[in-house]
Parts: C-alpha cells; structure tokens; sequence
C-alpha cells in the first residue's frame, strides 16, 4: 500500500467541549480542527464572488470596536539562541511499516501517554486483510515502542478506532474481527494502555462501544442486528437491554435515551418510540411517541414528531428528562424547509430556520430559558441545504462571543460576529496592518472574514478551522481575507487577542496552527503543498514569529498534533518520507520548555477587563449583566504559564440596559439601530404560545432578558406571560406524555433537525473520526480528563454523513433536506 498511495492527504482532528456534551459539532469548533487536503479549487470556489457590505448588516448606533491589542514589539529578540535550545529537545521517530493510516490517542491528563495505531489493509473479494501494529509513548511521542504483542497482533479496526475512557480512568478498548470471520474481540485496558485483556463479544458491534459519562466500567453498543447492548464490568460480560434499537445517546446520571420500533425497522422513520431507562436497562419507559429522530443539548432533549399530516414534523422540547413536553414556538415554515439546532447549553438554544426554497440561508433564532419560546436573532444565516455546511462557531476564549457567514443578495459571503450571545451581529473589523483585496469596492472601506467549513466545503486551501481555548483568554486563530466578501484567493492567519473585537495579519497564506501553554505559545506549519522542515512560533499572541528548522530533510507534511487543552508545551509534527521502494511515516516532536527559561510571576500579568476599551467608563465593559477582569500574559513576558495555570477573573454585577434583552417572540431589530419592533406578519395580532399545557398570551415591549445574563436592576422592559386558562397541547405526542389532552393551536412545521453543543465553559475535549477523502492519511483520536471524547459514538448513525469533509464548526447533515438528524 505503501508503494501505491501518492495522493491525497487526510490528517484529522475534532474537537468537542465538555460539560454536558451530546452532540457532535462538526462543533465541536473550536479548539483543534478538523482538517483535510482535497483537492480542486475550481467551479465550486467560483460560486464565492464578491459583495458590498449591506446595509442591514451596518452595526447599529452606539457599536464601538474595543481593542485590546499593543502595538508591535520586539519579542522576537528574546528569541535569541533559541535554535541550539530547540535543537536539543527535537525528537524524531520513524514508524517501519507501510501502513496507509495512522490513529493517534492521547490518554489521560498530562500523563504524556500516548497510542499511536499503524493500519493497512486491502480489501480481497468479501475478506478485507490488512495488519495492526501499536504503539505506545510515555512523553509526548518524543520516542514510541512496539507493542504490538500486547494485542497478539490481531488487526484492529480503525473505523471502530481508539476509545479511550472518560475522566482519567486510564481506560482504552480497541476492537477487533476475529480471524476466519468468527465473530468479534475487544482489547481492553485499565492501566493507560500498559496491558490489555481480549475479551469476546457476544455480538457483532455496529460502531465503537461508548463510555458512561458517569462511570468508566459500564459500556454499552449496537449491534449490527440493532440490539442494544450493556457492561458493568468493562466489557467482560454483557446483557441485551432491548431489540431493535435505532439509536441511543447517553444522558446525565448514568440515563440512556434510545429510539425503537417494535416492527422491526429502523427505516419507518416516524413510527419510532422515544424511550428512557434510569437504572441501565432493568426497566424503560417510553417518553414520545410518533418519533422521527431526537438529540440531547445542554437540560434540552429535543424530539422531531411526526404530525400525521403526510411528512411534516415538528420540534418538541423537554426540560425533565421527557416527562413533560412543550412545542418549539417558531414562526411557521413551508414543507420545503428545515430547522438545525445549531447550539445548545443549560440556559439557551441557537436554531436555524431554512428559508423557502433552495436559497441556502435561514433565519438564526435564539430561545429563552426553557428552549421553547424564540426570537429573531440573524437574518440570511448561511446554511447550505445540499452541503449542509455552516460557519456558525462558538468563541471558547470569551464569554457569549460567536462567528458565523451571512449570505447576501448576490450569493456572496461575509463574517459576522456576535458578543452579546446573538443579541446583535455586525462585521468583523478589518485589522489594521492590512489592505482591502479585490472584492472591496472602497479600498479603504472593507472587513475581516473568516474562513470555516463553507470555505473548506469549497475546496479553497484552508487547512484549519478557526481555534479557540477556554484557558487562552480572547485569543482566536482563524483563515481570512479582508474585503467586502470571502476571497477565493490564498487565504492568511489572522489572531485576536480581545475575543474578536480587533484582529492583526498574523502570517502569508494557509497554516497549520495550535495553541500551547494557555495561549503562552503559538506554534504554525506553512501548508503550501511542498515538502516542509521548518516550524514557525510566537510568544506574543501572533505579533512577532520566529523560525525554527526541525530538520534537514524536507518531509510530506500531514498534520500537527498537541496535547488538547493547550497546556502542554510539546507539540508533534506529522508526516511521511519516501524512499524507492516506500513510504514511511515519521514524526517530530518539540519541547518548546526549554525555550521558555522561566516560569511566570504576578509581574508577568496585566489586569485586562473584557469586552472594553475605557476602564474610566463605569459602565463600560458590562456583557451579559457582568464585567469580567482578567490576568492577561504581558505581550512581552516570555516565560512559561505552566500546566497549573488557571484562568483569573473578576467578575462584577452591572445594572440591566437594553443591551442585556433580546427581541422578543414576533419582534426583531430594526436597520441600524438596537431597537425591537414586531413582525410586519404579526402586526395587529394576539401574541399566545402553548408553554406547559397552557395557552399563554404574550404582553411585551419587546424584549426579553438574554438567557444567561446576570444584571441586576435598572433598565427592565415591561414583559408578562398572562394564562388564559385553556389548556393546549400538541396532539404529536402521545397524550400520556404531555401536561393536558386538547389538540395544539399551534402551526405544523417541517423539521430537519441537526443538533450540535457547542456552548461550554469547560475545558475543551478533543477527538478525531477518520473521514476518507482517498490515498494516504493520518488521522488523530485526542481525550482529556473532563470527559471521554466518544461517548456519544452512537451519534451519527442515525444517517449517513458527507465522508470527505469533517466537521469541527460545521454541522454533520444528510442530503435530504426533509429528513431530520439530531446529534
């Protein structure tokens, strides 16, 4: 295989934040990227064209640009010497196989374990042969050994991958076919990949067995029959908890939710049973019915149910566990359209709402607090109907900061950014040590856009999504282009420091890039498609790069890999060499430690409130009904944050102005200005929405206090919620699962649903799937403490996923735009 695959690169990396998470976010995102090298930038780039900034995207009045980025310094000369430093602690190794993929796996928290797994294989008739070797390192990947015996060098399954176990339990199961086709084999460990155990299944697995959140020992999988099976003993027994299961998702307290159908299909989609079991698998109950597909966000279970009226579905939305439901309350849509979820934590959803027809935007709405009622938060939100691609990227570094595309009347696309958690979007500042390109139609006169999974959906040379750590305060690395639209042309790095509010041209053209020593370090590979031996690295937030050759010798470049969490200060570099006869990976690793000849003191660190530029302003930096001050890392401190490093903030109470309300439900912001007015097509209407069984009318001003947000007296627009004591529920779901027994007034709604978590405050767990795009890849599998990486591997199987490109801030999707798909 070695001497055959000279193509096309994959090196893939994802990433999820913890806390709660439930869904896949293609986004994940946040933290590391997915990232692939596919190849052709033709006619589908083209369909990027250039555009004038429109006048309802203008930022409305009183919108200040806060900057916290220092001019320029000469950081770069505290460099000095660093080459014989790096050079020392540069550690090279070369696989000796010809594997075509390679799977990577961090165990543990700073344990510096790590599994690395060589696979090749070709298929033969209806056999696939193919060979396994392990892996295994001790300190960051300097130095790997064999260990292939460990697994009586069975071959191992790469879909199925490396599942490493949640919090630091040490755990690893790799899964394997038994030869000869008699059934399959796990290897399990529980000493961080030391030993391993083979253990037989009494099935045939369907996807990569998944971990409680709650507890390492019990695991539980599909079958390829769509049995849904359990362990309480890491896998060394097994009982079948229920047949024909077509998906499950593990909620909190150690509850499974799963959909089955008692016909015995899991293609009569709509006819499906939600249900829920609390003590693993002893007893169940059924919580919906009529069901098409579900997810779990944040308290939120989410269920898209059928009507009965033909194909049409609607959303329901449950805040315990299922034993009450309440109907989204969105404006009506046509059959045509569809609703993802496109963020979801304890407090608040982000929904898109397609537009009719084939338009490829939507209407981005947020939720108040109990998921149910929302309002109108973007307008023409890019979201492809045939790609299913989105931009739409929750800002990790800063609180209630997210980065989406619009889509403009000429089909073009631009950057908006939100700080107030979707209460107002405007474009992204152009930074101010670059030019405006050719699409700008003032030179003078343009703005920042970045580059996420759209761009990368159109084969435009993009080899990362935007990067963002919860430990790296306001720091953001992203692909852009300044002008008035996305640029098909090569695209820069570009860094914020402040969250997004300010931004500087960091380095020319694509990067590979990653975030080490909490924001202390930044590390950069050029992506030119030629053979690379140098490293680029910044200890001032992006502004000064040095240079650093890792090798002689040129190597094809695959990938760059760190530890997720961006504490640790070794960073690998991936990729193969070739000799006459084959192919050969080979990794480098560096300690930046070294570099870094001091630890950080309290005269390192500035005081740094967010979200401001005027520390005089009483008022000013208030976000969400608080004021947050930090300990930034002085721009010109080169000295080492340390793994302990915790993030310092300060946060004070503000009083409540209109910049802490949302626009109601039936109300959305006029052009260029923050105030709320109602719907054109609700005007003169009664407001009433069916919440808890019980037909409510709405009496408003017109705003709603964004969810989440903490001010404390001052500025409260007048806002009731009257019971007209009718009862009112959705006849979808089966009566016994709802708070009364009349049919909904409510208007039916078409629902293809995609739900992705991506709001979280804690920290980032990262992993990778392998996703083929063809010839040789390498692919990384990461985990960190907080929680196991795949413990949701049940997700995604309820339809089939676009395999070429990965998501990391981009929504998986199926095709077919009136099928629903909740992750």
């Amino acid at each position: 295989m070695g001497l055959l695959l000279h193509g096309l690169l994959l090196f893939a990396v994802c990433a999820l934040p913890a806390g709660g998470v439930d869904f896949q976010l293609g986004s994940k995102a946040v933290g590391q990227s997915v990232f692939t090298r596919c190849s052709g930038e033709g006619e589908r780039a083209a369909r990027v064209v250039k555009r004038s900034l429109p006048s309802w995207l203008a930022a409305s009045h009183g919108h200040r640009i806060r900057r916290r980025s220092a001019e320029q310094s000469d950081t770069c000369k505290q460099h000095q010497g660093f080459q014989s430093k790096l050079t020392d602690n540069t550690h090279s190794f070369t696989f000796n196989d010809l594997s075509g993929s390679v799977s990577l796996a961090w165990v543990g928290d700073g344990t510096g374990v790590i599994l690395a797994l060589t696979t090749f294989q070709v298929p033969f008739f209806m056999l696939r042969i193919g060979q396994s070797k392990l892996y295994r390192s001790e300190n960051y990947g300097k130095s790997f050994e064999d260990v292939t015996s460990l697994i009586n060098n069975t071959f191992i399954l790469t879909e199925f991958g490396i599942a490493i176990g949640p919090e630091n339990s040490g755990k690893v199961i790799l899964t394997a076919e038994v030869s000869g086709g008699d059934g399959y084999r796990i290897f399990a460990s529980s000493d961080f990949g030391k030993t391993f155990v083979p253990l037989d299944l009494p099935f045939n697995p369907l996807m990569q067995i998944s971990y409680s959140p709650e507890n390492s020992n019990v695991l539980a999988v599909l079958s390829n029959r769509n049995e849904l099976w359990l362990s309480e003993d890491f896998g060394r027994s097994w009982k079948k908890i229920h047949k024909m299961v077509c998906l499950f998702k593990w909620g909190r307290k150690n509850t499974i939710f799963f959909t089955a159908n008692q016909n015995g299909s899991c293609s009569d989609k709509g006819m499906l049973e939600l249900k829920r079991t609390t003590d693993l698998g002893k007893t169940s109950k059924v919580v919906a019915s009529k069901i098409f597909s579900f997810g779990l966000g944040g308290r939120f279970l989410f269920a898209s149910v059928m009507t009965g009226k033909g194909t049409l579905r609607m959303i329901h939305v449950s805040v315990d566990q299922g034993d009450t439901w309440n109907m989204a309350q969105l404006p009506p849509v046509g059959h045509e359209q569809f609703y993802s979820i496109l963020a979801a934590n304890d407090d608040m959803v982000f929904m898109h709402v397609d537009e009719p027809g084939d338009t490829g935007f939507g209407t981005i709405y947020a939720s108040d607090d109990r998921g149910a009622v929302y309002s109108k938060s973007l307008e023409r939100h890019l979201y492809t109907t045939t790609g299913g691609d989105t931009d739409f990227t929750n800002v990790t570094s800063l609180r209630g900061v997210f980065i989406t595309s619009v889509l403009a009347e000429d089909n073009s696309v631009q950057s908006v950014v939100s700080f107030d958690q979707g209460g107002e979007w405007v474009p992204l500042r152009k930074p101010a040590n670059t030019k405006c390109d050719a699409t700008a139609k003032d030179p003078d006169q343009c703005s920042l856009h970045i580059h996420a999974a759209y761009s990368i959906a159109m084969k435009l040379n993009v080899p990362m999504l935007p990067v963002t750590e919860p430990n790296a305060v306001g720091l953001i690395l992203a692909h852009g282009s300044v002008g008035d639209a996305i640029s098909v042309m090569k695209s820069d790095v570009y860094v914020s420091d402040d969250g997004g509010y300010s931004w500087i041209k960091a380095l020319d053209g694509p990067h590979h890039y990653a975030i080490l020593d909490s924001g202390g370090l930044l590390v950069a590979v050029e992506d030119n498609g030629a053979p690379i031996n140098k490293i680029k690295f910044s200890t001032d937030e992006g502004q000064c790069w040095s240079v650093y050759v890792f090798t002689e010798e040129p190597i094809s470049f695959t990938g760059l890999a760190s530890e997720p969490g961006a504490r640790s200060m070794n960073v690998s570099i991936w990729g193969y060499r070739e000799s006459l006869i084959a192919q050969y990976w080979v990794s480098f690793t560096i300690d930046f430690r070294e570099l870094l000849t001091r630890d950080c003191d309290n005269n390192d660190y500035v005081q740094w409130l967010a979200h401001s530029d005027d520390l005089s302003d009483p008022n000013d930096g208030c976000m969400l009904g608080y004021k947050e001050k930090f300990l930034r890392l002085r721009k010109d401190s080169v000295c080492w944050n340390g793994r302990d490093y915790i993030v310092d903030t300060q946060p004070t109470p503000c009083p409540c102005t209109l910049d802490d309300f949302l626009c109601d439900f039936g109300y959305s912001r006029k052009e260029n200005s923050s105030e709320c007015v109602k719907q054109a097509d609700l005007e003169g209407k009664v407001l009433e929405f069916c919440l808890h069984g019980k037909e409510e009318q709405l009496q408003t001003s017109g705003y709603r206090k964004i969810p989440g947000d903490k001010c404390v007296g001052g500025e409260m627009p007048e806002r009731k919620e009257i019971d007209l004591s009718k009862k009112c529920v959705s006849d979808l779901v089966a009566p016994e699962f709802q708070t009364g027994s009349h049919s909904s007034k409510s208007v039916a709604i078409v629902l293809a649903v995609v739900v992705v978590m991506l709001l979280s405050v804690a920290a980032g767990v990262i992993f990778v799937r392998k996703y083929v795009c063809g010839g040789r890849f390498l692919v990384h599998r990461y985990s960190v403490l907080q929680q196991h990486v795949e413990e949701n591997a049940a997700d995604g199987m309820d339809e089939p996923l676009d395999t070429c490109h990965t998501p990391n801030g981009k929504i998986e999707f199926h095709d077919d735009s009136d099928e629903d798909l909740l992750e």
